[in-house]
């Protein structure tokens, strides 16, 4: 298996050709991420075989790292096998702790869920996939199995649509031109014709919703989260199911909470946004509006 490259970036990522590493690059420290990569929810324990064909490393080389990551607390041996130990999460949470958006979305979001009864959260874009980076579940007997650090495509949920369409137009297109598009339903939209005007219609009403599209069954509305340049770095989310929460719901119900919610958020990460009875229809370059929309036919 080719080795992958561990290259991140969070505001505005896209899936566009990476360049040769300069020479400043560690290789060592690539290969070190490349092997706690190789862990996963359908990979909990592997053996040093399983890693090494997974990150394309030797078997030997597999081996130096893993046992330098058992020294280091992250991974620990059992058998043959190895697996990853609850510090690695510290990773995690080291970078939660220096964004701002986790830590002054989530007394908002627990309001959220308190009002509607429905998780609540919120996620940055990372290459094609969203990362979610702040949750607050809702204590249902049913839920949807996702928490902070967990991954979805961008084209197939409520939140991946909206960082999507707030992208500057070149990273967009660079998205559109790469991105795998696949089709995790048979409502997920699985094109760049189709996802390109869907991205136009909300970047116009400034949310956007996902019926069944990552997962059937489940339903969502997004909004944007505005930062202290009025730039959109994240965006907010709240999820129902489909047998509960009809679309009208969705949208008559749901949306004003999550927009009024996002107002108060982005307002609190410096954000210049009006209050709805403020937004004036006259200056071109107007700050971020959050107007909630009647439904449509």
């Amino acid at each position: 298996m080719a080795k992958k490259s561990l290259a991140v970036s969070v505001a505005h990522s896209t899936a566009v050709p990476e360049p040769s590493p300069s020479r400043e690059f560690v290789q060592g420290l690539e290969r070190g991420f490349a092997v706690v990569h190789a862990f996963g929810a359908d990979a909990r324990e592997l053996s040093i075989t399983d890693v090494a064909q997974r990150t394309g490393l030797s078997r030997a080389v597999a081996r130096r790292y893993l046992l330098t990551l058992q020294e280091l607390g992250y991974v620990v041996q059992n058998g043959a096998d190895f697996s990853l130990t609850p510090r690695i999460l510290d990773l995690g949470f080291t970078y939660l702790s220096t964004i701002d958006v986790a830590n002054i979305a989530q007394p908002v979001m627990e309001e959220i869920t308190n009002t509607l009864h429905e998780s609540c959260s919120a996620a940055v874009l990372d290459g094609t996939e969203v990362v979610y980076v702040a949750r607050v579940q809702a204590k249902r007997i049913m839920s949807i199995n996702l928490v902070v650090g967990s991954r979805l495509p961008a084209h197939a949920t409520s939140m991946g649509k909206v960082l999507l369409a707030h992208l500057p137009p070149q990273n967009l297109e660079a998205y559109l031109a790469n991105a795998p598009f696949e089709a995790l339903t048979k409502r997920t939209i699985t094109n760049a014709t189709d996802l390109r005007r869907h991205l136009a219609l909300v970047r116009q009403r400034g949310w956007a919703f996902a019926d069944q599209e990552s997962e059937v069954g489940i339903r969502t509305v997004a909004v944007p989260l505005f930062n202290h340049g009025n730039k959109v770095d994240a965006a907010l989310n709240v999820s129902g199911h489909a047998a509960r929460v009809s679309m009208e719901e969705l949208r008559r119900r749901y949306l004003p909470v999550v927009l009024d919610g996002a107002r108060r958020i982005s307002r609190a990460l410096g954000a210049t946004i009006p209050a709805p009875n403020q937004v004036t229809r006259t200056t071109k370059t107007r700050s971020p509006s959050y107007r909630p929309l009647t439904a449509r036919k």
